[in-house]
């Protein structure tokens, strides 16, 4: 058994747990802030049988899509912080698979 950490983008939540929930995989949603542009994130945890683990991997992949968004970054001065537009990639997925020595549903 493996546990499947994916943290994507807010935006992609629900298209990845439906197309996970239709393929019969279990998904819990925890809410989490990304540190660099502190905005919302998703992440996912997911069990999922060792054979099953890069089908999962695919679907999240199908629906996760980066894209280019303007933020504005805060740049110091001497009055303080000034806003400075900037371009930032968000979205895709960082995914995580980790071994599971023990699982219970109780």
């Amino acid at each position: 058994m493996k546990l499947i950490t994916a943290i994507i983008h807010d935006d992609d939540a629900h298209g990845v747990m439906d197309e996970l929930s239709k393929h019969g995989f279990g998904v819990t949603k925890l809410a989490s802030t990304g540190g660099f542009l502190k905005s919302g994130n998703t992440t996912l945890i997911i069990g999922a049988e060792e054979d099953k683990v890069e089908e999962a991997i695919k679907l999240i992949e199908k629906r996760c899509k980066s894209r280019k968004q303007i933020t504005s970054a805060n740049l110091p001065s001497t009055e303080g912080y000034i806003p400075y537009p900037i371009e930032v990639t968000v979205g895709g997925a960082t995914i995580f698979v980790l071994d599971v020595d023990q699982f219970k549903k109780i």
